[in-house]
């Protein structure tokens, strides 16, 4: 069967057909390319210029008054060193956590078959529904006074670190890859002496790397860009993270120096992107055929 597409094979080898697709094409590409990479050389740009150029209108393209000591000016004024180093603190504790707990969360849903699993998996899809912002009010009035231990959570790791675990999203992309392995290999280890634990530990997770790596990825991008739950939740300026930060040191610094503060900023999240596009691409689409 011949390959369906938008244009046949007998008008594109026409002079005419192959120029309109390659000058549609070319203009898809360069306006799709302008509108994802024009914001974050602007971001760039802004940095190096000076604040007078910054806030002028209509904005200049090029910078006129290169001053790259913007950027060193952002990092030693607004402490960026210290927020780095908080918020991956957070991030990291965070994929920690999210890695036990959602992945045994995951294993028994999909391996183990509990009572009412698929009522408990719908449910917890049925979250998803749910707007987050909604969720705010609720979550901070349970970190102030957590039930039973009765603990104010406050300006602790482990506000950032508990909500994130309950991630319906992550443990249904786990589940997903879970279901597509194998059941023969499973009952081979069974049938060799091991336990759901030695199983899921020897077989499952050498298998999973690929969705474990995804899962690591929006682990950490999901709390270095979160704004409101830290503002919330860290209060005190030596615990914040990287945006929160920034966002309480705005007064009082030029333009271009908070501009040079947020480049900064971005950086880890765009490298992550960049080395692992593929990995969160292969991640993803894993687990959609079964078998």
């Amino acid at each position: 069967m011949s390959t369906r597409t938008l244009i046949s094979p007998a008008t594109l080898a026409r002079p005419k057909g192959k120029a309109v697709y390659w000058t549609v094409f070319a203009v898809v590409v360069a306006g799709f390319t302008l509108a994802f990479l024009g914001p974050l050389y602007w971001l760039v740009s802004s940095g190096f210029k000076d604040t007078q150029e910054v806030i002028q209108t209509p904005p200049t393209l090029v910078p006129k008054s290169f001053t790259p000591d913007s950027y060193s000016r952002a990092w030693d004024v607004m402490d960026l060193s210290s927020l780095l180093f908080n918020t991956l603190y957070y991030a990291f504790g965070a994929l920690a956590f999210q890695l036990v707990l959602d992945v045994a969360a995951a294993y028994s849903l999909s391996k183990l078959r509990p009572v009412l699993g698929k009522a408990i998996l719908g449910m917890m899809l049925a979250t998803l529904m749910i707007p987050a912002t909604v969720l705010v009010v609720p979550q901070y009035l349970t970190v102030l006074d957590v039930p039973l231990v009765e603990r104010n959570l406050l300006n602790s790791p482990w506000v950032i670190w508990l909500p994130s675990v309950t991630n319906a999203f992550n443990i249904f992309l786990l589940k997903r890859f879970f279901d597509s392995i194998p059941q023969e290999l499973l009952d081979a280890a069974s049938m060799d002496g091991a336990g759901p634990l030695r199983t899921l530990w020897s077989i499952v997770l050498p298998i999973s790397r690929p969705i474990l790596g995804v899962v690591s990825i929006f682990a950490v991008v999901g709390v270095w860009k979160d704004f409101l739950w830290p503002m919330l939740t860290l209060p005190d300026p030596a615990k914040q993270t990287l945006n929160v930060g920034i966002y309480s040191l705005t007064n009082g610094v030029p333009v271009n120096v908070l501009i040079a503060a947020l480049t900064i900023a971005s950086i880890p999240t765009l490298l992550i992107f960049l080395v692992f596009q593929r990995n969160i691409m292969s991640g993803l689409t894993a687990g959609g055929l079964k078998g």
